[in-house]
């Protein structure tokens, strides 16, 4: 091109259209180059090119490919359609950066503020554009006012602590995920059968975590214990209440006393003690806190939530969704001017317009921080043509905002004591008084309401039962995929921006099932195996010793190289040792292996004869797969199935009782089905719409290596498409 111009590289394409909006002087001219786009502005009299990645537009394979063994220990940065399938649609988009690269003056990286963002802008600028530095731009909202500033007032360098930070923690994820990987998977082919099994870094002490809780359940032993319960009744108002002992452990001594006062008619009031306490409004969301509440309040899954977040964002109308922060500064934000901003929507408009009023806005900020964003916050920019599910998520983190400046909620607690022949009955009431910022959080605050009628010490009480239960005690709950998450970050394993992706990895390696997480056998085996023969792998010492050193590369106090070199000789060390036990091992999860596949070929009882189950067969004789009964030859009940990867629901069709079915197909949605060829539910097949829409499901991975990168290295290189598809174990941690 004749003219020199500055190219702003952007991290998607969404990011780069707000970004052209927020600093264009008139018009934008979109130049296409088949599906991709470049935008064209002008800033005071400047020529600005805007050019997009869709997320990382490299990844790491191993340096010198050759026999599928371990350890790897040497990396190198390639083009990601190169490092595995299903990437291809990224290669137009590093095409139009090479392109407008050659002729840009200044380079601008807009991708997001944080590790990930930075690694794809760095290995963007030294691969595609030949580049050692570029200006940085800094953001946590796509606000025209902001991504002005961030533009005007762009660093002059890059943050090179926070990309070797980056680079390092990538490369370290690999190299765990693909030797672990491979570990694993060579030793159950040792074991004589080939199957692909994962871990990682993080995966491996994440379903270590799990499985110890899986233990605490299978190994708990229920205790029995009893309870009286009094259910009485004054002004129209019930009170249930328990004797005060609570749990008897003495079945005798409990059936004693409910003998004792079976039949009698009324209670008196021997006590009552009433005190007011004060609820704190509640700290700004950070990410994991919203995944909670999406869950809490929606049941989002953790990436649902970070999904809906990220596409609120690139709307403008949140901040950056991946922070640790539960800060809202009021030196940085405009606190007032969003709230004023949100008063001009009908919705918000009282709650927001009596905040913004007040003289003074302090938040009620929590204790974590994050130097690189605020917590989550609306920007008070209108939405228009949201999702339900967008619109959903969107409610819940303005009414947050608006509450963490809500007054203390005043509640009343009353506990009052009921005497029937001398044993004393505990019942207990909770009110609001005054609801201060629940008000503002409106259907999200959840404040417990029980009330009690008014009682004064010794009035009598109609007694309408008593009643003699028989309890035990219950094993440690399940985590679902909110509480795991909160674990996680508790324990400071894996981080904001990865945790989610991790549950979602251990559900489609078949590690985990169910909402209330069940530890498969397939799950148990794996970490029986780690734990057996690579203990320190799984441990989450050593996953929090590297997060502290990818903090200290972050600050300085630490260099990639140094950490990386330490990686290397634990996995040598740890991987010398499962070596010699590799026939072992391959013994231990090919047990698992068997269990889980039972379990998932299983569909439930035949239909038909009612005594075998219906499961997934596979015939040698046509090299396909059918449903057939255990039963046979007694029951000859059988179904066909379709061609795809079959796994069973739990579930029977409504319409024709047969077991529902989940059908994944490469390169397709996956869909669920009845096996009944001639259902109801499917007579509307084959016709011109295509395919049934199935729900959406799980993305079942069957590849990638996906952790990743390694220290900045010299002078960068222009890397070219290369037709050269290296061989790679499927990685845990993204």
């Amino acid at each position: 091109m004749s003219s020199r111009y500055s190219l702003i590289i952007c991290e998607k394409p969404n990011a780069a259209r707000k970004i052209a909006q927020a600093l264009s002087d008139g018009e934008i001219s979109e130049k296409k180059f088949g599906k991709v786009s470049a935008l064209e502005i002008s800033r005071k009299g400047k020529r600005i090119i805007l050019v997009s990645a869709v997320g990382h537009l490299y990844s790491l394979v191993e340096k010198d490919k050759g026999k599928w063994t371990y350890p790897v220990l040497e990396t190198k940065w390639v083009p990601v359609w190169e490092g595995g399938k299903g990437a291809e649609f990224a290669r137009p988009y590093l095409s139009v950066i090479e392109n407008f690269s050659e002729g840009a003056g200044d380079i601008y990286n807009a991708t997001d503020y944080d590790t990930e963002g930075a690694v794809i802008g760095y290995n963007i600028l030294r691969f595609a554009c030949s580049r050692t530095d570029a200006k940085r731009m800094h953001f946590s909202t796509l606000t025209t006012g902001e991504l002005v500033s961030s533009f005007e007032n762009a660093s002059e360098h890059l943050d090179f602590p926070q990309i070797e930070a980056g680079l390092a923690r990538h490369e370290l994820d690999w190299l765990y995920g693909i030797n672990l990987s491979r570990a694993l998977t060579l030793a159950i082919k040792k074991a004589g059968r080939w199957h692909i099994l994962s871990t990682g870094r993080v995966q491996g002490p994440a379903l270590a975590f799990l499985a110890k809780r899986e233990r605490e359940i299978q190994e708990f032993h229920p205790v029995p214990f009893w309870q009286i319960e009094l259910l009485s009744e004054k002004d129209g108002i019930r009170v249930k209440a328990l004797h005060e002992i609570d749990k008897f452990w003495d079945k005798a001594r409990a059936e004693g006393i409910f003998g004792r006062i079976s039949g009698e008619k009324l209670a008196v009031v021997s006590s009552i003690e009433k005190r007011e306490y004060r609820e704190l409004p509640p700290t700004p969301f950070d990410l994991t806190k919203l995944q909670t509440e999406g869950y809490r309040h929606f049941g989002f899954s953790p990436k649902r939530t970070q999904s809906i977040a990220q596409s609120l964002y690139e709307k403008a109308l949140i901040s950056y969704p991946r922070t640790s922060s539960q800060k809202l500064p009021a030196d940085k934000l405009d606190l007032r001017g969003i709230l004023l901003a949100l008063a001009k929507q009908k919705k918000y408009s009282e709650h927001a317009g009596s905040l913004a009023e007040r003289p003074s806005l302090i938040p009620a900020n929590g204790e974590k921080d994050d130097p690189a964003h605020p917590a989550i916050h609306p920007t008070g920019e209108k939405p228009v043509s949201l999702t339900e599910e967008q619109g959903k998520l969107y409610d819940l983190i303005v009414r947050r905002f608006l509450a963490v400046f809500g007054e203390s909620c005043l509640r009343e607690a009353v506990s009052v004591g009921l005497a029937v022949r001398g044993e004393i009955f505990k019942a207990s009431g909770r009110t609001t008084v005054k609801p201060g910022w629940a008000e503002f959080y409106g259907p999200y605050a959840k404040l417990e309401e029980s009330t009690l009628p008014n009682l004064g010490k010794g009035d009598l009480l109609k007694i309408l039962s008593i009643d003699l239960l028989s309890k035990e005690t219950e094993p440690p709950p399940r985590y679902n995929e909110a509480s795991l998450i909160k674990a996680l970050e508790k324990e400071n394993l894996g981080t904001k921006a990865t945790r989610a992706e991790i549950v979602e990895t251990l559900y489609s390696r078949g590690y985990i099932r169910e909402k209330k997480i069940v530890v498969t056998e397939l799950g148990l085996s794996v970490v029986n195996a780690l734990e057996g023969n690579a203990p320190k792998i799984i441990s989450p010492e050593l996953t929090r010793e590297f997060e502290c050193d990818m903090e200290g590369i972050t600050e300085g106090r630490e260099k990639g190289e140094a950490v990386l070199s330490k990686a290397k000789r634990v996995l040598v060390e740890t991987l010398s040792k499962f070596k010699e036990k590799e026939l072992e091992v391959g013994e231990t999860l090919l047990s698992g292996l068997k269990i889980a596949l039972n379990i998932k070929e299983t569909l439930g009882k035949c239909n038909k004869c009612g005594a075998g189950n219906l499961k997934i067969i596979f015939n040698p004789k046509t090299r396909k797969k059918f449903v057939g009964c255990t039963a046979y030859p007694n029951c000859s009940q059988s179904f066909p199935l379709p061609g795809g990867l079959v796994e069973g629901t739990d579930k029977v069709c409504e319409k024709c009782g047969t077991p529902i079915i989940k059908v994944i197909r490469a390169g397709k949605r996956p869909f669920t089905m009845c096996i009944e060829p001639s259902c109801e539910t499917k007579k509307d097949w084959g016709k011109p719409k295509g395919e049934p829409k199935g729900e959406p499901e799980r993305k079942l991975e069957v590849g990638g290596a996906n952790e990743t990168p390694s220290p900045i290295e010299g002078k960068p290189r222009r890397t070219r498409a290369k037709k050269e598809k290296p061989r790679s174990p499927p990685s845990s941690d993204s």
